[in-house]
């Protein structure tokens, strides 16, 4: 067995160990002169961790299909759909004037918006110049290119209203913000997509057309179904530059792809060579290790594969014989893939092993190939694992390649592009495809007599993700990029601090994976995508058997580079480009420059390059990022950007990723305007999935949306993804926060509802939030709730943690804001103002400012998370404010508000006493609830200490509003309270009800005319019958012979805490029995 440490890998920009030698597993070989090790039948480590994951997603597959899961968050029932009737041309702005509607609707809201938006230009950098409160500084960004064939799903959503609300927040500051919409070609995915189809409508294969032909076909495809991506990015509110809209195979683009690949030929980074590459056999092309998935087996396994009628069994382990030649003995291997034992060419063992030194220089025969394969000794091999032989097929495996160029072994080709068996295993088995080859070999083993047996082995398969091939290691000449100094250098750069990397835990992934970089194979077997822009060159007279290349930027820069090379005249060279493309992450990983003009020396590059921040999920830190960082600083001389933001995985509620082959993504414009559980079943039932799979994706759906999903709408979607932790552990995503957040909408536009026809009552003009001073103590303290949290959006903002920003303002709009301001404030409001009572009309005028003025600060705070209910509300609000001068006509391009704007209304003292006044609230309220008190609003005494009732008097009001008490009476019993601006009340009604604030505040209700005490006494007296019936049946439990022995600890630890509960309650009940009797009596008496 290979020891862990065997070394760097061969793979494309791969890791220390190559991933499709992980997905195969390790072969276990062993020796026939001694009996197999007890170790040597049982499985590895890393199968057991194979197997292990199996039986995870097995087991979140049953719970899925047997068990119930809870749905009570996404109980729902069909709201009113009401709609913007009024005619509208596209890019004209909607009508405000007209009546707000009773209640919020996402269709209605979300209507016209965008077109205006872009009409208008708020999107665009030019329009950076008109903004009063620009500043010198620029913030550019590129959205990460979704493939032009597929849909976005919620984790893309994800990371449109991460940017979103970043590029929005950024504008709003004043900065001359670029942020880059685009498509990727997705070469492979592309090329599948379009075969697919001209298969099932014309019945044609692609070889059936030219390469011009068939590349046609395609374009007319992404004209038909390119723009899908472009509709969903729109609904979802990207605040994007459609103007500067790029796509990788747009000739602008592709010049700069063109480019890079000559400059890094020239430089010597891009070179061709030989080596492993992962290889679709149904694509007949390498693939990358992004498209690659795999599959967990935890045992012997029948999987469908294209090109086959039957399936094709895996999960195996086969073990065979090797006779040594010229002697008796033999030596056991054991193999998964016993096909590859045509081009096995040595047999390693480690030269420590003393079961094999005697063997060291011998050979064993081939028994199909009459070739000898020499028994060679290397310390990766690890002989403590099986008994420590391996057999190595270096032209299929990318362990043995290693061991290949270290002992100068031959390497055998003896399986093909196209997935057959090649001319060099002989007539019987050339051309027969690999996996029937497989059951010939172990047929015709059996025959010679050295089958040695056939046993389950848990393995994980290596599957193309685009075609659902089973990858084949293929030795292939292709065109590489020397990773390793550019590594160096984008290591260097972390270092050094000058790229940050958020969150800083992901530092130690970049470094442990650059510092194994390598080589990155570039070449795909395509037509769709970059044709490579190299020319095998033919010479007159030449009989050299040496392939000679040359690179330009046209066929007419690579002749005359052939010709000064080779020393001939240019017409005498024949060139023949190479028919592949380049590997699609090749182009994308030059997005964040070449979307700007590079190579040319554009506006656009010099004012917006580097890019300012890089915002992606953190599935793409090797992939896309580390690429884009060496391509990048080796093609331009800079980082193509100063920070990168990673945002975690999207998974669905049972915490599997969101996946297209487990069925279980979800189309966000499902989530903003509602879709049906057929219509989620269908979506299903079209795709192309497994049969488990797709059973248990329509259960899970059956299960998460039995009503299907309701209509959320953009902003409520956009605020749930961004009130997650996105820079942690992976987001399971709850439709049900989405449709909370969207109550959440209704009740924002349920109190601008509310404050505009307050304004509109006020009828004076409002005075500008600089001249606006609180008078009151609930005014100064809903004034000082606004400054806290413009606070904490800038520290949330700054540090990227934007989940502590939509947490502010949803606790300041939804507990501040509407639960105690507005209803303390609806009295003073709704007041009668004659000319003598100047003091009551100051009051009114001042809360009204307050009150327009938090409301109108707040729909900018939630701008960039809710840019189309804000829009809605805010261009509502600027009808009543008869003093504001709206030349900026669009709350997107308003400042952004400020702590230092806001100091005047910063009142600690008041934020600091208000929590006691919440306590005296909540206990009041629990007071009212505990005696069935509905209707009436009985007097309220707090006995407290002098310093408390100062603090609980000059919030009376607010106390007797939200406690709904008609008066408090403040009651001092303590030395100290003469020195009082007011008289301190007489004690409590005795007997009456009381609740305890903060160890030290009584409170006593005075109940006597609210409660009727013999109807209350009955329905207590039957609550405590019940209880103690439930306490006697908990307690009998506890006391069965060898409880503690017999009954697990969690289970015990339950039942205590249910018996504490019922004492609690009990008690509880007891101690309102004795108060009702109190006040029966008093009463009488």
């Amino acid at each position: 067995m290979w020891r862990l440490t065997c070394g760097r890998s061969l793979r494309e920009g791969g890791e220390s160990l190559p991933r499709v030698l992980r997905t195969w597993g390790r072969r276990r070989c062993s020796a026939a002169e001694q009996p197999p090790s007890p170790s040597s039948s049982k499985p590895l480590h890393p199968q057991r961790t194979q197997s292990e994951k199996a039986k995870r997603k097995r087991k979140r597959e049953e719970a899925i299909l047997h068990s119930n899961v809870d749905n009570t968050g996404m109980k729902w029932s069909e709201k009113e759909k009401i709609t913007y009737q009024a005619a509208v041309l596209p890019g004209e702005k909607k009508d405000t004037t007209l009546p707000l509607p009773q209640s919020y609707s996402p269709a209605y809201v979300e209507s016209c918006w965008y077109p205006w938006w872009e009409k208008q230009g708020f999107f665009s950098p030019e329009k950076h110049s008109e903004l009063p409160h620009a500043v010198d500084r620029y913030f550019s960004l590129c959205i990460p290119p979704p493939n032009v064939t597929g849909t976005l799903h919620l984790g893309h959503a994800l990371t449109v209203a991460i940017e979103d609300a970043l590029a929005r927040w950024r504008r709003m500051q004043g900065y001359k913000v670029l942020w880059v919409p685009g498509c990727d070609h997705a070469g492979i995915a592309t090329q599948s997509v379009v075969e697919r189809r001209l298969l099932r409508e014309q019945g044609k294969c692609r070889q059936d057309y030219s390469r011009e032909e068939f590349l046609q076909e395609v374009w007319r495809w992404k004209k038909e179904k390119g723009e899908e991506i472009y509709h969903q990015l729109k609904k979802l509110g990207a605040s994007l530059d459609w103007r500067r809209a790029c796509f990788t195979m747009d000739p602008g683009f592709s010049s700069a792809v063109t480019e890079a690949f000559v400059r890094m030929c020239d430089s010597g980074l891009i070179y061709r060579s030989e080596s492993l590459v992962n290889w679709s056999c149904a694509l007949e092309s390498a693939i990358s290790d992004i498209e690659v998935d795999s599959k967990q087996l935890s045992g012997r396994t029948l999987l469908s594969v294209p090109g086959y009628q039957k399936k094709v069994e895996f999960g195996t382990m086969v073990t065979f014989a090797y006779p040594i030649d010229g002697q008796d003995g033999e030596v056991a291997v054991s193999t998964t893939r016993p096909e590859t034992m045509l081009g096995d060419v040595a047999i390693a063992v480690h030269p420590d092993d003393t079961r094999y030194q005697a063997l060291h220089g011998k050979q064993c025969r081939h028994p199909f190939m009459n070739r000898l394969l020499p028994i060679i000794a290397d310390p990766m091999v690890d002989m403590d694992l099986g008994t420590g032989a391996v057999k190595l097929t270096p032209a299929h495996d990318y362990t043995d390649f290693l061991l290949s160029e270290r002992h100068s072994l031959p390497r055998l080709t003896v399986i093909g592009g196209d997935g057959t068996m090649t001319s060099l295993c002989g007539p019987w088995l050339e051309g027969v495809q690999r996996f029937e080859a497989r059951e010939r070999v172990i047929s015709a083993l059996m025959e010679i007599k050295l089958f040695r047996g056939k046993k389950e082995h848990p393995m994980s398969l290596p599957i193309c993700s685009r075609s659902g091939d089973v990858i084949e290691p293929l030795l292939k000449k292709q065109w590489f990029v020397r990773c390793e100094k550019m590594a160096k250098k984008a290591i260097q750069a972390v270092d050094e601090g000058d790229l940050e990397i958020i969150p800083h835990f992901y530092i130690k992934t970049w470094k442990n994976w650059l510092s194994n970089i390598s080589d990155w194979c570039i070449s795909r077997q395509l037509w769709w995508g970059h044709q490579i822009p190299a020319y095998q060159v033919t010479l007159p007279d030449s009989d050299t058997q040496e392939e000679l290349w040359v690179w330009g930027r046209n066929e007419s820069e690579a002749r005359e580079r052939a010709a000064a090379k080779f020393g001939v005249s240019p017409n005498a060279v024949i060139l023949t480009q190479d028919p592949d493309v380049l590997d699609t992450w090749f182009s994308s990983g030059l997005f964040p420059f070449a979307m700007l003009g590079w190579p040319q020396q554009t506006e656009d590059l010099k004012q917006f390059y580097p890019n300012t921040i890089l915002e992606t999920g953190s599935d793409l830190i090797f992939f896309w990022v580390a690429r884009m960082v060496m391509l990048g600083t080796e093609l331009t001389g800079q980082l193509p950007f100063k920070q990168v933001l990673f945002h975690s995985l999207v998974r669905d509620k049972h915490g599997r990723k969101m996946s297209k082959s487990l069925g279980n993504v979800i189309d966000p414009l499902d989530v903003i305007s509602g879709v049906s559980l057929e219509r989620l079943q269908e979506k299903v039932t079209d795709g192309n999935l497994d049969p488990r799979e797709k059973a248990v994706a329509m259960e899970a759906q059956k299960k998460d949306f039995p009503n299907g999903i309701p209509e959320c709408g953009t902003d409520a979607l956009r605020f749930a993804l961004c009130s997650y932790k996105a820079q942690g552990e992976d987001i399971s995503l709850s439709v049900s926060q989405v449709l909370s957040t969207r109550h959440f909408c209704n009740k924002m536009w349920q109190s601008v509802r509310f404050t505009l026809g307050a304004l509109l009552d006020v009828g004076a003009p409002l005075t500008p939030l600089s001249e606006t001073f609180p008078v009151s103590r609930i005014d100064k303290w809903i004034c000082s709730q606004l400054y806290s949290t413009v606070e904490q959006c800038e520290r949330g903002f700054e540090s990227y943690e934007l989940h502590t920003v939509t947490s502010a303002l949803h606790s300041f709009w939804l507990h501040s804001l509407c639960d105690v301001y507005l209803e303390c404030i609806k009295p003073v409001l709704k007041q009668q103002v004659t000319g003598n009572d100047g003091e009551r009309a100051v009051e009114k005028k001042v809360a009204a400012a307050v009150l327009y003025h938090c409301v109108s600060t707040s729909l900018c705070l939630l701008s960039p998370f809710m840019p189309f209910l804000t829009e809605e509300l805010w261009q509502r609000l600027q009808t009543v404010d008869l003093m504001r001068n709206t030349a900026q006509t669009s709350v997107c391009v308003q400042p952004y508000p400020t702590s230092s704007q806001l100091v005047h209304w910063h009142f600690p003292q008041e934020e600091a006493d208000f929590p006691l006044v919440q306590e005296v609230v909540r206990v009041a309220r629990a007071l009212r609830a505990q005696y069935h008190i509905t209707k009436e609003r009985p007097d309220m005494w707090a006995v407290c200490m002098p310093d408390q009732a100062q603090t609980l008097h000059s919030f009376s009001p607010a106390i007797c509003i939200l406690g709904r008490v008609s008066n408090l009476h403040l009651y001092c019993p303590q030395e100290g309270a003469t020195s009082l601006p007011f008289a301190s009340a007489l004690p409590p009604p005795e007997g009456s009800p009381f609740g305890v604030v903060d160890h030290s505040v009584q409170l006593h209700l005075d109940v006597q005319n609210c409660v009727n005490a013999d109807k209350q006494i009955i329905l207590l007296s039957q609550r405590k019958d019940t209880l103690h019936h439930r306490l006697q049946q908990a307690l009998s439990q506890t006391r069965v012979p060898n409880y503690k022995e017999k009954v697990p600890q969690h289970i015990r630890q339950e039942t205590e805490n249910k018996i504490a509960a019922l004492e609690q309650e009990l008690k509880s009940i007891e101690d309102r029995l004795l108060a009702l009797e109190s006040i029966k009596k008093a009463s009488k008496s």
